[in-house]
């Protein structure tokens, strides 16, 4: 879960290989496929007989504890599910998120599921399976103006982004001609647009996912547009890391979550866990 004269036409709505079919209870959910559907997915001569997975708590709607002190989440609920789709015995161990890295090089476990970026200079070394999910940007106006919002004529148009972040610096150098209000935080991002001087917000599509149907919300906004992945800025997602002298677990993963995708079990769990699709 980072940064032409003119954008790309591909960037700013869902591409077919990304986005699958809308949900059939809710026509407006879109379940995204990070998946090549022609790509060869034959199993691995090698299967884990077990896969000890690490992460953190405290991440809803990742990993975290119900009410009943019981870990759930998105990354549970799939780590569970790649283990039963490889026949792998499956563990979960919970580690403050800063030694999850070094957990992983003294064999404590065998993959982190916790967000980890590819970025950091101690995880150059890793094995990262796919991405099993991006994070992309997203635009939010007011729900009246939903129908005549057009992300491809932006001159004069008030876009409120939070001060600092990469949602900001993408904004200016690809909208020079909008009116970019930078602001100190997400909560006075949204309120512009709730009620303030904004005409839209550009920011985090997943964190914007459970803010639209909020209290805080109050059925002020909707999504605009499509899902912002523009390589450099919004393209880095999800992905699970095994040490760097075992390809093969990761390998076995990969083959795992493409079978997940193609068996509709992937939909499942971002259904669950994402009623408001952010793509």
């Amino acid at each position: 879960m980072k940064k032409a004269s003119a954008l790309p036409l591909f960037f700013g709505f869902c591409l077919t290989v990304l986005c699958g079919p809308l949900a059939a209870q809710d026509q407006q959910v879109r379940v995204p496929n990070f998946w090549d559907p022609k790509a060869v997915n034959d199993r691995p001569a090698s299967v884990p007989d077990k896969i000890q997975f690490l992460a953190s708590d405290g991440y809803p709607p990742f990993v975290f504890r119900d009410p009943q002190g019981r870990l759930t989440g998105f990354n549970v609920d799939l780590a569970r599910a790649l283990c039963q789709e490889l026949g792998s015995s499956c563990a979960l161990r919970i580690k403050n998120f800063d030694v999850l890295l070094a957990a992983l090089d003294e064999e404590e476990g065998d993959a982190i599921i916790s967000g980890l970026s590819r970025n950091l200079p101690a995880a150059q070394d890793l094995n990262f399976t796919e991405d099993y999910l991006k994070l992309p940007a997203r635009f939010i106006v007011p729900a009246d103006r939903a129908e005549t919002f057009d992300e491809q004529r932006l001159d004069g148009v008030a876009i409120a982004v939070v001060a600092g972040t990469r949602y900001e610096a993408f904004a200016q150098r690809f909208w020079p001609k909008a009116n970019i209000l930078s602001l100190d935080t997400e909560t006075e991002a949204r309120e512009a647009v709730k009620s303030g001087p904004a005409d839209a917000h550009f920011g985090d599509g997943l964190s914007l996912s459970f803010w639209l149907p909020s209290q805080a919300a109050d059925g002020c906004c909707v999504f605009a547009g499509g899902p912002w992945l523009e390589p450099d800025y919004f393209n880095e997602g999800l992905a699970i890391a095994t040490r760097p002298d075992d390809p093969e677990r990761a390998a076995a993963l990969n083959y795992a979550l493409r079978q997940l995708q193609q068996k509709g079990i992937y939909r499942e769990l971002y259904l669950r866990y994402f009623p408001m699709s952010f793509y």
